[in-house]
């Protein structure tokens, strides 16, 4: 069983998809595993440490010929993996509803395309979740750069020249990202309030100490929606949202959006005229801005001043924290692979529960219900 790691290719992408401890366990596991060349670089790994942990690093020919599995942050170009055994398993975060062109290529290729990004929210692939332990640091490096971006200090000050007012951080979406961003503005010293389309998660905004601002005349969804996610509202909810967000928003100096709907276009949270109503030198850092936007004018990976407020479409922003992202990202996929790997086949071999969410491709079709449906 060999497994290939290979360096990104994405413009911007830090990332690696394994590191020297996860090839340890993977080599202990039984698997042979092999690392291009330079995957490691922005990630402050160095070649010689992926050596020294056992794996065989090489040119990319050679990293891919014969591999069983091959890995990625996002996924490789279908034209790429030339060498790769006829149905091996490629594992990443594929952008399936954004990009599936590439899907159709995988299934047209042989591939046995696997979505990290489709792993099912059950208890007991908590530990494979990319999207909850990337969205965790991008949380908290959005509120650091809201903070490099707001030309004034986050926490009151007092001193003998007058007193620096607290800042009054916003965050509107409160899943994982959303959390962490109130935890970290919390310990920054703002004043921070929040709100969701879901009505649990009152007390988990209330647990870190923030502020919930939520419609109260308008019904809101009580549990969580599909998958942990929230789902679309009804018009007479969104209209309700933004006439108290209207309100809110005018008050704030800044705002963190991070609302996402699976396979779907990013809900418009934050209108052009709502952003005129804010303090000129205020900051909305939109963490949606690659699904679209929760922001009216939003560009991604840009910053934009609009009414002398700045908006920063953030752009990959777990891949700001090169080390830690690939840490995490990597303990994903080998939780992932050792949960299931059989010691007599010394492969992995997949449930129905798990293996039926997020396989997208077999045997030269696309077979993933989510985007067969």
């Amino acid at each position: 069983m060999k497994i290939a790691v290979l360096k990104e290719g994405a413009p911007g992408e830090t990332r690696v998809s394994a590191t020297p401890e996860t090839v340890k366990k993977f080599i202990a596991l039984g698997a042979e595993m092999a690392v291009e060349a330079g995957a490691g670089e922005h990630a402050s790994i160095a070649d010689a440490d992926y050596s020294n942990a056992g794996a065989k690093v090489g040119d990319r020919a050679a990293t891919l010929a014969g591999a069983d599995i091959v890995f990625g942050i996002q996924g490789p170009d279908p034209e790429s993996l030339g060498g790769a055994k006829p149905g091996a398993w490629i594992v990443a975060s594929l952008n399936p509803f954004g990009d599936r062109p590439k899907v159709d290529a995988y299934a047209a290729k042989g591939y046995e395309a696997l979505a990290m990004e489709f792993m099912p929210r059950i208890t007991r692939a908590q530990s494979m979740d990319i999207l909850s332990s990337q969205s965790n640091l991008a949380g908290y490096k959005a509120v650091l750069v809201a903070a490099n971006e707001y030309g004034r200090a986050f926490p009151m000050m007092m001193t003998a020249a007058g007193t620096v007012s607290a800042a009054k951080a916003f965050v509107m979406g409160v899943g994982v990202a959303g959390l962490q961003a109130i935890a970290t503005a919390r310990r920054l010293g703002a004043q921070v309030s929040a709100t969701d389309v879901r009505s649990a998660t009152k007390e988990q905004i209330q647990s870190l100490g923030a502020k919930p601002i939520f419609v109260e005349s308008v019904k809101g969804i009580e549990g969580e929606g599909s998958g942990g996610y929230a789902t679309e509202m009804s018009e007479e909810y969104q209209k309700a949202q933004a006439e108290l967000v209207s309100s809110h928003i005018a008050k704030q100096d800044i705002v963190i959006t991070t609302a996402l709907i699976p396979g779907r276009p990013a809900p418009r949270l934050i209108s052009d005229a709502q952003i005129a109503t804010m303090r000129a030198g205020s900051v909305i850092v939109d963490m949606a801005a690659e699904s679209g936007g929760n922001v009216e004018g939003v560009v991604a990976g840009e910053t934009v001043v609009k009414h002398g407020v700045k908006i920063v479409g953030a752009k990959n922003m777990a891949g700001l924290l090169a080390a830690d992202s690939s840490a995490l990202f990597s303990r994903n996929l080998f939780n992932f692979l050792s949960a299931f790997w059989d010691k007599e086949k010394n492969a992995p071999v997949l449930d129905e529960e798990i293996g039926d969410a997020i396989r997208l491709t077999k045997d030269g079709k696309v077979v993933n219900a989510r985007l067969n449906g």
